[in-house]
């Protein structure tokens, strides 16, 4: 399982959902039990007895009903509303790199991979710099265009059918692509947590179709 410090203390631990049940029951055990769970559309929130916290936000257009409290531990709705099969549309872009896919039950049904050269940042000034910034910009212009022309190919003839877009990478290349007439729909759709992955490869997409289907706990254990 990934865990990543998140900003104001605590860490967001990723969990695939056949483990989650597991998960949150160590949590009950490890805290001295739960003293209730909060329901809502959006985001489950699970207070231990010791006052160590978990949430969840809920993806996929969240849960149904309206917002509950239930006395202990009460994660049944979310865990079933994350087994559900699903077709995710999958978006990888870093620059100079992107991966493009289609998953199904976690596995990669369609796919378009790219890797364009884009050199690092030139140090020495002048009109050497001047010049290797506009060489630089034309690469990652380039690069960005044939990420979102196979965005488009890939995803865009199949987005019905989509029951949701998750992406991954370089947030500022991302924006790049929503900016981009053609792919408005698409990003539209996108689910608001952004993957970290590395440089996007067919082996980085096939983990992400996976990791797509997973949640991040953020745990703020007792005084954080």
């Amino acid at each position: 399982m990934r865990v990543r410090p998140v900003a104001g203390g605590g860490r967001a631990v990723e969990v695939p959902p056949a483990r989650l049940a597991g998960w949150f029951e160590r949590f009950a055990e490890r805290h001295g039990g739960v003293r209730h769970t909060q329901l809502e559309p959006r985001r489950v929130r699970v207070a231990a007895a010791d006052g160590a916290v978990a949430e969840v936000d809920v993806p996929f257009g969240g849960l149904a009903g309206p917002p509950a409290e239930h006395p202990g531990l009460h994660v049944d709705p979310l865990v079933a509303h994350l087994q559900r099969p699903r077709r995710i549309g999958l978006l990888l872009v870093r620059l100079g790199g992107h991966s493009v896919g289609i998953a199904e039950a976690g596995r990669v049904v369609a796919s378009a991979t790219d890797r364009r050269l884009v050199h690092g940042r030139h140090r020495a000034g002048g009109w050497s710099q001047q010049r290797f910034a506009r060489r630089r910009e034309g690469q990652a212009r380039r690069a960005l265009h044939a990420a979102a022309a196979d965005a488009a190919r890939v995803l865009l003839p199949r987005l019905a059918e989509l029951d949701a877009v998750v992406l991954g990478g370089d947030r500022q290349a991302l924006d790049t692509l929503r900016a981009d007439p053609r792919l408005a729909e698409l990003m539209a759709r996108a689910e608001p947590r952004v993957l970290d992955v590395p440089e996007p490869r067919r082996d980085v997409l096939d983990q992400a179709a996976a990791r797509a289907l997973a949640v991040e706990v953020v745990v703020r254990e007792p005084g954080e």
